[in-house]
């Protein structure tokens, strides 16, 4: 066998993005759990032969499966843009196991206020550290703006999910049971936005189709986080809206009624099989590498691209997850 060919692209997935299969293929490796078993060092020796590789040198006796191996664990630890080591439970690999746990409780413990607004808050927590990480972009956010964001998303998803309790209160068992969806499904389209609104003030990296970076783009920014908020509601419906009828109907069973201990395994699992699958489809949804038309920038940037290179009719850029 001769050594490994330096044409690979490895800085694009190895599926065709362009299909929603080969999408899903693509994040099924991306938030394979297994991931997060990974040590320092099989992090380190996976993002040395991608850079190396990328640099034009091949590790002796690489495969194209080791390279391609190599490359989904650099990318499930390290930022694309800034290239900083994602902490450990805002990866894209942490997703079903921290979402299945979070989730279950949110589902068992929705009776009471004070477990509502602690798990509530949990959760946004959760979701703040993975919208930080996985940010479209590399640019810097201050510690004040953080701050702001992380609160105005927790207030607004714990107000939310104790209004819509209180409205049900007179409403059947199965309709208290969706109150968290609902809450989760609100508090999306608050977390993800403020806690990304540095993009939203600054644009974020918009590039032609070879990478080449041609400036910062805010309606890149708005069409990316409006893309990953469809994602992630899209995402909890199974999850949320499934094991409540479920669990609903099992509860009424004698088996259920005299183990009631069970019922909070029973929910984290059903939850946990359905986001095994709904993760990684519903990030499939849209391009990682999305693209917008140039006519749908603004002008000062339109009139930048046009000036440099008149035959572009759409640049690209990386949405966040």
């Amino acid at each position: 066998m001769g050594e490994l060919p330096l044409d690979i692209n490895i800085q694009e997935p190895r599926w065709d993005q362009s299909t929603f299969l080969g999408r899903a293929r693509h994040f099924f490796t991306v938030t394979d759990p297994r991931n997060l078993l990974l040590s320092g060092t099989q992090l380190e020796a996976s993002r040395n032969i991608v850079q190396n590789y990328r640099a034009g040198v091949v590790t002796p006796g690489l495969t194209e499966d080791q390279l391609w191996r190599a490359k989904y664990v650099y990318d499930s630890a390290f930022h694309p843009d800034t290239g900083e080591k994602v902490v450990l439970i805002g990866r894209m690999s942490a997703q079903v196991p921290m979402n299945m746990t979070i989730t279950g409780c949110m589902l068992t413990f929705y009776r009471k206020t004070p477990t509502v607004v602690f798990w509530q808050w949990g959760n946004q927590s959760f979701n703040a550290i993975v919208n930080y990480s996985n940010r479209s972009g590399d640019a810097p956010i201050t510690g004040g703006q953080l701050g702001t964001a992380y609160v105005s998303a927790t207030t607004g998803a714990v107000a939310t999910a104790l209004g819509l309790k209180s409205l049900t209160k007179h409403l059947p068992p199965l309709v208290g049971r969706l109150v968290p969806f609902a809450a989760v499904a609100a508090a999306n389209c608050i977390n993800i936005p403020v806690m990304r609104q540095r993009e939203l003030q600054v644009g974020i990296p918009v590039t032609d189709e070879q990478g080449q970076r041609l400036g910062h783009s805010v309606a890149a920014a708005k069409q990316g986080i409006f893309q990953v908020v469809t994602s992630r509601i899209c995402m909890a419906i199974p999850a949320m809206a499934i094991p409540p009828v479920i669990m609903d109907t099992l509860e009424k069973k004698n088996f259920l009624k005299r183990r009631p201990w069970l019922g909070a395994p029973m929910q984290v699992g059903l939850v946990g099989f359905c986001l095994v699958f709904a993760t990684p489809l519903c990030c499939a949804l849209f391009p990682q590498r999305s693209s917008i038309h140039v006519s749908r920038l603004e002008p000062e940037l339109r009139a930048q691209i046009h000036e440099q290179n008149p035959s572009i009719e759409a640049v690209y850029y990386n949405k966040g997850l």
